[in-house]
């Protein structure tokens, strides 16, 4: 995906949307609900993202996060530059074991070749249940 393919944001959100069938973010149910460069907001299911307890994998929490993180800081580098995940860590706050729960990512910086990113991930009632940060080197596309 080159930046001269697309005309605006919403072009770029669609296209990597595309991209995103039959990777690990479809089959986890990971839907986009909104994104921007200012704002990513993301939904996953927390059913079939347990670990063997029955509650939500912080693998799973990961790969929510990383999926927005990662779209915002494509969103920044866009049209020039394409966004690669260089580091992530997470902190696991409260057990979820149903619903859906929801990923809310801003960036923390936004530079010329590193975008680093916090994503807040709460359950249906609001309840923080993750919070980490994700740093996307950003290269020439």
């Amino acid at each position: 995906m080159t930046g001269g393919a697309f005309e605006n944001e919403a072009q770029v959100v669609a296209a990597l949307q595309e991209s995103t069938r039959g990777t690990l973010g479809e089959r986890m149910g990971i839907v986009i609900t909104s994104a921007s460069r200012e704002r990513v907001v993301g939904t996953m299911p927390v059913e079939g993202n347990t670990q063997p307890y029955g509650l939500l994998h912080g693998g799973a929490s990961c790969v929510l996060a990383e999926s927005l993180a990662s779209l915002g800081a494509a969103l920044h580098g866009w049209p020039d530059r394409i966004a690669m995940g260089v580091d992530i860590n997470a902190t696991h706050h409260r057990g979820v074991r149903s619903g859906i729960v929801t990923g809310t990512a801003t960036p923390l910086h936004q530079g010329r070749t590193v975008a680093t990113w916090a994503v807040t991930i709460v359950d249906e009632e609001g309840r923080l249940v993750c919070s980490a940060r994700l740093t996307c080197a950003l290269r020439e596309s």
